[in-house]
């Protein structure tokens, strides 16, 4: 047997290509590396939805447990971040507190979504009276600054966390429904759009089998920095009263009760606004670098 026979009998199998979507994954990750400040502020939001996912097992204390006799103690090894007005841990408020702003950023986000992506695709790819229709209403709640809206809406339905959610998603329908309208009509006109319609595809499977996957990319970065804008609204709310109340442990409100205490206690101010600070700061930095990393420009440079 020739040495070239062995040679080729020895050789290690050629690996198997990867899938297009681990392919397409790769990528993704490969761009998102451009970005300096993307790796990092991702691995400090992994760790605030860590926080937010384990905070009982995190919380050292009872986030809810008053104790008077130890009330607005400094930050020590027994209170980490000190204690609030009425005794309770700060470091555990302010862990669990993470899950509420997550909740409401994230819910946020996904009812303006299921409400402003279906609206906008069906405007920009009916056309016609129905865009002219979708559109005004849009306009007429845009028409509303953001907060303001909010307000009314929390000052019909009452002051508590879940209303200020809704008011924020409210809000944020437009800003979806516009986006997935403009990507829709440039995605119609795509000749492959064409041969589905030659073929006797349906609207419907038209829209979502074909439309919506490739509109998804811009819709993901508009929910990423739509993510940390909400939790700055529902935070500010919940500053004016108009979102959670007690004894819920939401960084806005627990800001507005440490500035009673500002002077003799300035941690219960800092730690909460800090928080904010941080997760929302990570938030618009990971959404520069996603928006790099899915904008089909950016592979080739």
């Amino acid at each position: 047997m020739s040495n070239a026979v062995l040679s080729a009998a020895k050789a290690k199998p050629a690996a198997r290509p990867l899938s297009p979507r681990m392919a397409s994954w790769r990528r993704t990750f490969r761009q998102l590396r451009r970005s300096r400040l993307a790796i990092p502020a991702g691995c400090v939001l992994l760790v605030f939805v860590l926080v937010a996912l384990f905070a009982p097992l995190i919380a050292t204390h009872d986030p809810f447990k008053n104790d008077l006799a130890n009330a607005l103690l400094t930050p020590s090894s027994a209170h980490w971040m000190g204690t609030d007005e009425l005794g309770r841990d700060l470091f555990s408020r302010i862990v669990h507190g993470a899950r509420l702003s997550f909740m409401a950023g994230i819910a946020s986000v996904a009812i303006s979504m299921l409400i402003g992506v279906p609206l906008g695709m069906i405007s920009g790819y009916v056309g016609g009276r129905v865009d002219a229709v979708i559109m005004r209403v849009m306009d007429v709640i845009l028409a509303f600054p953001g907060v303001l809206l909010a307000i009314a809406i929390i000052s019909i339905a009452g002051a508590t966390f879940t209303n200020a959610v809704v008011g924020v998603a409210v809000n944020t329908v437009p800003i979806f429904a516009r986006v997935a309208r403009g990507s829709t009509l440039s995605v119609k006109e795509e000749a492959y759009i064409e041969a589905c319609r030659a073929l006797g595809t349906s609207d419907f499977r038209i829209i979502w089998r074909h439309i919506l996957p490739n509109i998804s990319a811009s819709l993901s970065v508009l929910a990423t920095l739509r993510v940390g804008i909400s939790i700055l609204v529902v935070a500010s709310l919940s500053f004016l009263g108009l979102g959670a109340q007690a004894p819920l442990p939401e960084w806005g409100a627990m800001l507005s009760n440490g500035r009673t205490y500002l002077l003799i206690a300035p941690h219960l101010v800092l730690f909460p606004g800090v928080a904010i600070i941080v997760l929302v700061l990570a938030i618009n930095l990971f959404q520069d670098g996603l928006r790099l990393a899915l904008d089909p420009k950016s592979a080739n440079r």
